[in-house]
């Protein structure tokens, strides 16, 4: 036995000589909630790995974590609280007007964050990291952080490939078959959804190249004015970008070595407790449950009242209890069957058997928490992604999508029933659901791996991708095609000229010839 122990301690040194504790430095700039989920399960499982994380955000954990260290931002969290009234009316205005008020708020984030009293006492700190980690989300200013610290940059995208994540990495995104996450198509598109896409496409990259990305740069510059490299080249030098996507939740894409999916790695594997209450009301429904939530940043206490009464009447009719995400404990005209609370364990709930459908607004960490738990879900997508998500799951069976704009009690009623009578939509969910569990490493294992892999290996430079060098002209070889056919082109021509005058000598030597025939 005393063998056995000297070998299990010789061991266990070992092991620990060959572990090393890396320092990373969190961002987590939005006051969105849900932005926060996906990026905290990572920073709590490299805090568990035993690194030391520093992460500045809004939300700072309730309950303390070892090797974990909140830098909390405040004024951030009262941005987003303020415009939490304005989300609903999003879908009253023109999509170019949403569009410039996106990236006006991206703006306005960025600034008010390195404004911050916490950030500005960090960098004038003398503290020391081995890796930035930074949520890609209207937020390419706070890339100057990676620089000012000269650590290798590591992108965490919260949501589905775009513009502001593949331009770091040089991944692909043919506009034929990548369809824009702000448009409601899919791989397979129609000549005018082509056209269409297409035609975003070069919007949005007008957008970001001659307005938005310039003045993100600004904004860099006035607060790093001693940055070597500037905002362009920190940009589309990262190291590492995670994507909070799979494969079996999207459709499929090109991407380069180091941009990788790892969507779902918030989502608990092992269902937590219910509260009693809550558990209780759950198992005493003869007929199933319903949950409603419409995500951590629209508030259902802000829906118009007449949309508010439409739902309310709808439930009321229904044999199903409910739990619905309100955030006002008074909620005029509650039916009994109704359960109402401004917070809900959402991903324990949707992993409880009694727990039919979800009534969602469509964000992508609720749709990928539903089909994890294999939850069929109805959607009423307001803004960005959620249009995209809820056409993906129409598509493949497993949602059904109630416009918001036109919302009534008779068609709000029809989808519920609907799903609640047509057992395909929870067959088809539960494939999906087999598709996306059918990995071979945890989501947060795999993120957690390739964060290591990056500080592990001094940026890991070798998986830069050489497009990221290249010129627009020469990315798209413009020029290649302007001497192959520039030089075909004058091949064709200067051949062209030689028959020309190869012909006039042609003829002026047979005049001539018959000239001299005849006079002589």
């Amino acid at each position: 036995m005393h063998l056995l122990s000297v070998i299990l301690m010789v061991t266990a040194l070992l092991c620990t000589a060959n572990v090393q504790a890396y320092r990373f430095l969190g961002i987590l700039h939005t006051g969105a909630r849900s932005h926060h989920i996906v990026g905290s399960s990572l920073f709590k499982e490299l805090a568990r790995r035993g690194h030391q994380v520093t992460v500045i955000s809004p939300f700072p954990l309730k309950k303390p974590l070892e090797n974990y260290v909140d830098i909390e931002t405040p004024r951030i969290k009262a941005v987003m609280e303020s415009s939490a009234a304005f989300l609903l009316q999003i879908s009253e205005r023109s999509v170019i007007e949403n569009v410039r008020n996106f990236h006006e708020m991206g703006l306005n984030m960025s600034r008010t964050f390195l404004e911050e009293d916490n950030v500005k006492a960090l960098l004038a700190s003398n503290q020391t990291f081995d890796a930035v980690i930074c949520e890609i989300f209207l937020s390419e200013a706070l890339y100057g952080l990676s620089e000012h610290y000269n650590v290798p940059l590591i992108g965490l995208g919260t949501f589905g490939a775009h513009p502001w994540n593949t331009d770091m990495v040089g991944s692909p995104s043919p506009p034929s078959y990548v369809a824009s996450a702000m448009l409601p198509f899919n791989d397979r598109m129609t000549l005018w959804q082509r056209v269409g896409n297409f035609a975003y496409n070069i919007f949005e990259r007008l957008l970001l190249d001659l307005y938005y990305l310039p003045k993100q740069a600004a904004i860099y510059k006035e607060f790093f004015p001693h940055n070597k490299r500037d905002m362009y080249e920190v940009r589309r030098n990262a190291a590492l970008v995670l994507l909070n996507q799979h494969v079996s939740l999207s459709f499929p894409r090109p991407y380069v070595h180091n941009q990788i999916e790892v969507g779902g790695m918030h989502i608990n594997r092992k269902r937590s407790p219910l509260p009693v209450d809550l558990e209780r009301f759950i198992n005493e429904s003869k007929h199933g449950v319903i949950y409603f939530s419409m995500g951590s940043n629209l508030r259902s206490k802000f829906l118009p009242l007449e949309k508010r009464k439409a739902i309310l009447e709808t439930f009321r009719g229904l044999k199903q209890r409910i739990l619905w995400k309100f955030e006002d404990p008074q909620l005029e005209g509650k039916p009994d069957n109704v359960y109402i609370s401004e917070w809900f364990p959402q991903d324990d709930i949707l992993a409880h058997p009694n727990v039919k459908i979800f009534i969602t607004h469509g964000g992508l960490l609720s749709t990928t928490e539903s089909i994890y738990h294999g939850k069929p879900f109805i959607g009423i997508p307001i803004f960005g992604d959620q249009f995209l998500n809820m056409n993906r799951a129409e598509a493949g069976g497993y949602g059904i999508s109630v416009d918001y704009t036109n919302f009534t009690k008779e068609k709000f009623k029809v989808a519920i029933e609907r799903m609640l009578n047509d057992d395909s939509y929870a067959k088809r969910l539960a494939a999906i659901s087999a598709i996306y569990r059918d990995q071979p490493i945890n989501p947060l294992d795999l993120a957690a791996y390739w964060v290591e892999y990056v500080v592990r290996h001094k940026g890991a430079k070798h998986l830069h991708c050489a497009g990221q060098d290249l010129s627009f002209i020469q990315y798209h070889s413009i020029d290649s095609m302007l001497i192959l056919f520039g030089g075909l082109a004058l091949a064709i021509l200067l051949t062209m000229l030689l028959i020309r005058l190869i012909w006039g000598w042609l003829q002026f030597a047979l005049a001539r010839k018959d000239i001299k025939e005849k006079t002589h």
